[in-house]
């Protein structure tokens, strides 16, 4: 196989590998099979164009329209030219699917779905990356700056990636750039052998720079050193890039489906978010108006989706399972045919300046009629969008139920099934004791589940003290309820992640829901929501009435009829309940009630304070850490590839520097500047050849770098210098000879084109002897380490002499 074969095989298997560190980041990784044999594909043709041969850029061109070709046939062949060629329509297809991918990737959590757009960003990207590495290892033959994109691809890993990418996959990417490196060197070992390295250094004289004392070392050895840098700046890398919470790229908006047909995954970002914006606006638009036929709509609570998973800084929406919309929804789980319930009709309209990608409806919705995208997750019950659809000026048609459960049914409700009971009652090994702690001592003397539910929302909204303030800023992290439970300030969502979070702590199934409130009546009948009724509120699971909402939060919403105290045992709650006020126009306050309950009028009646509700409980800014974090890594990422410039300045000042004071340091100078010369022209493109004298390696660098007068006699000048260092019994030092390199320096610049002189400047190709010189020291260690352990090993095998015998 020849050295680049050989070396193609490399790039490929390394782009492979370091691509590997993306497999956990979707489900199922079958992209990869695909990527890998379009990235074969890829790599072949580059092969095959280089045995042409066709000029470099000209390679890399038709690398690059042939893999246009490839994604074309796989994703966008209904829409290309006989299946194949590339079109108006097969860009427009791509910028779709991109489009659609980017949604995704914003709003899944990891492990993604893998969508048609999250397969072309991947499938696509390594491509890209394998393509750039194939370019720069193999055709124009410099492996080293093929590590920025393999790391580039593995650091995206890292920081996509909760917890990293992943030791494994670390392992991996590196391997694989150590791989290329080596093979690299291999290629280059076989075309013209060893680097001229400068002269050995004798007694007394002053080093030219990081040469060895064999005067060359194999550049095999550039791919090991190299190699340990690029481990090196890949572990510091990912540990400056901060965890992305949520969804891939914590986007803001909810959740999108996974495709066409059933199946899929789902996990939606915290709603909070997406609203956050909204409700930061200083006018309180209305952003949904709705007509019911519901006798009284002050629970009509507008539900747009559960946060069932508690990780202690936060509640957020567990992955789930999507399916297609079914044409009438199951009932909702837990309701038993014994409570009262009546189905209502409700027709919505969003407007136009609202987009969310969860669906509001009331709950537990029955039936729904709604064109568009649209996906339905079964345990939640929650409508959500696929592929980027929103409720931008949507108008649907929901069928939903009225429950009326009893105190009584409620106080008696059984056990819940131990499954749900596990999954709804997890709360993390942070929390802190006090919120068990107070929920216990709030429920004491509570005989049942429903007692005790009844004794925390009371607690909260009208018995602790509590005072709803939407100014405060509680924090975030483990202590944040804490907090909040000793301050006694704040909004909806820190009353109902609290009540929900202490609930779970006494073994009741909760989660919190997030909405709006029912709104503001309208002249023409209609219910007008606006920005400042969003809300957060918490439910718990009772066998046989089903997920059943709370109110903790004064002055918001409604409180539930069968919480209330005055609410009879064996009777429902009366639905004929008054209408809210009409008015004429939309509220520019939340709405209230038309009923106010004596427990809201002890927190100042039922008038809100327009809260402006945010996407969690607070937050005083990133933590000190991740700031210095995210400096480190950004300081790394800007002073690693100035590594190379920086090494070759400071090298060149070493070997230029003052003139020595004794015949040795002067010999040592001029071999030092000579060094210097060649690896100037090294830079500039100009190999060094340790097999010519330094006349003709003289003679070449004028020709090659097509110097002028001035700069071929200072080349000639240091030439006749060095050999009389080399060869002449008594050397006479030779003055001027740092004039003379920066004149040769300026030479070869002014010969050279942009490119080249950018590719001397920030890539030095001489800067390969740092890791040579590393090596070589490496090495030379490790030989005497292997002398020394013999010698002790020969000494231990000597046989010993018996007592009393002379030697």
């Amino acid at each position: 196989m020849s050295g680049r074969a050989r070396l193609a095989l490399s790039a490929t298997a390394a782009t492979l590998m370091a691509s590997g560190a993306l497999i956990p980041l979707v489900d199922p990784a079958t992209w990869f099979v695909q990527a890998a044999i379009l990235l074969a594909l890829q790599s072949g043709v580059g092969a095959l164009t280089r045995r042409v041969p066709l000029a470099r850029p000209v390679t890399v061109a038709v690398q690059a329209l042939v893999t246009l070709l490839l994604l074309t046939l796989v994703f966008a062949r209904e829409q290309a030219i006989a299946g194949v060629l590339p079109g108006p329509d097969v860009f427009r297809e791509f910028g779709l699917l991109l489009e659609a991918g980017g949604d995704d990737v914003g709003q899944y959590a990891i492990p993604a779905p893998l969508s048609d757009g999250i397969r072309l960003m991947l499938v696509g990207g390594v491509l890209v990356i394998g393509l750039a590495v194939d370019a720069l290892a193999v055709t124009f033959r410099t492996a080293a700056p093929a590590g920025l994109p393999l790391l580039a691809l593995y650091s995206v890993a890292a920081g996509l990636s909760g917890d990293g990418a992943g030791w494994l996959w670390f392992l991996l990417a590196a391997v694989g750039y150590l791989l290329l490196l080596l093979a690299e060197g291999r290629d280059r070992l076989s075309q013209w052998g060893r680097v001229f390295g400068g002269a050995a250094r004798g007694p007394g004289r002053i080093s030219g720079g990081l040469e060895s004392d064999s005067g060359a070392v194999a550049p095999i050895r550039t791919g090991r050193r190299i190699g340990a840098v690029a481990l090196g700046i890949a572990l510091v890398v990912p540990i400056g890039l901060p965890a992305l919470d949520g969804g891939l790229l914590d986007g803001s908006g909810g959740p999108g489906g996974s495709g066409s047909g059933g199946g899929g995954t789902i996990s939606a970002v915290n709603p909070l978010v997406a609203l956050q914006d909204s409700l930061n606006e200083p006018d309180d638009r209305e952003v949904i108006s709705y007509k019911t036929n519901a006798e009284s709509t002050e629970n009509m609570y507008l539900r747009i989706v559960s946060l069932d998973q508690f990780d202690g800084t936060t509640w957020k929406t567990t992955v789930r399972r999507i399916q297609d919309v079914p044409s009438r929804l199951d009932d909702p789980p837990g309701l038993s045919p014994d409570v009262p319930r009546t189905e209502i009709q409700t027709n919505i309209s969003a407007a136009d300046s609202y987009a969310q990608n969860w669906l509001p409806m009331p709950y537990p919705a029955s039936e729904v009629d709604i064109s568009g995208r649209w996906r339905y997750e079964p345990v939640g019950r929650a409508l959500v969008g696929d592929r980027g659809q929103t409720t931008r000026g949507a108008q649907y048609e929901v069928k939903s139920l009225v429950v009326e459960p009893t105190a009584a049914q409620l106080a008696n409700a059984p056990e819940a099934p131990e499954a749900l009971r596990r999954e709804f009652t997890k709360v993390p090994d942070s929390l802190p004791p006090v919120v068990s702690t107070e929920a216990r001592k709030i429920t004491k003397g509570a005989s049942s589940d429903y007692e005790k539910a009844v004794k925390l929302q009371d607690w909260f909204a009208s018995e602790g003290g509590f005072t709803y303030n939407t100014q405060v800023r509680a924090g975030s992290g483990p202590a944040a309820i804490a907090r909040f439970l000793e301050q006694k300030e704040g909004f909806c969502v820190h009353f109902s992640f609290a009540m929900a979070s202490m609930a779970r702590t006494l073994g009741i199934p909760a989660r919190v829901a997030v909405g709006f409130t029912p709104g503001a009546a309208q002249a023409n009948g209609s219910m007008s929501v606006g920005l400042r009724d969003a809300h957060a509120w918490p439910e718990l699971y009772f066998e046989g009435v089903g997920w059943t909402r709370f109110e903790p939060t004064p002055n918001r919403g409604t409180v539930p009829d069968y919480t209330r105290s005055d609410t009879p045992s064996d009777d429902a709650s009366d639905p004929a309940a008054p209408e809210p006020t009409q008015s004429t126009k939309p509220s520019s306050e939340p709405s209230a009630s038309a009923s106010c309950p004596a427990d809201q009028q002890k927190q100042g009646g039922c008038a809100s304070s327009a809260p402006a509700i945010a996407g969690g409980s607070g937050d005083d800014g990133p933590p000190l850490g991740m700031i210095l974090a995210v400096t480190l890594g950004a300081l790394v990422a800007i002073a690693v590839p100035l590594l190379p410039m920086l090494w070759r300045k400071r090298i060149r000042a070493v070997r230029l520097g003052s003139p020595g004071r004794t015949p040795e340091e002067a010999s040592a100078r001029t071999l030092a500047a000579w060094l210097e010369v060649t690896d100037t022209a090294w830079d500039h493109g100009i190999t060094p050849d340790e097999s010519q004298t330094p006349r003709k390696a003289a003679a070449r660098i004028v020709r090659v770098g097509q110097l002028g007068a001035a700069p071929a006699e200072s080349v000639h000048r240091l030439a006749a210098a060095v050999e009389q260092v080399l060869y002449a019994p008594r050397p006479q030092p030779t003055p001027g000879l740092a004039d003379d390199v920066h004149r040769v320096r300026d030479g070869l610049r002014a010969t050279s084109s942009r490119p080249a002189r950018l590719r001397a400047t920030l890539a030095p190709r001489s800067a390969a002897r740092v890791v040579w010189a590393v090596s070589e020291r490496w090495a030379t260690a490790r030989a005497r380490w292997a002398e020394r352990a013999a010698k002790r090993w020969a000494s231990l095998r000597r046989p010993s002499r018996p007592s009393g015998q002379e030697g």
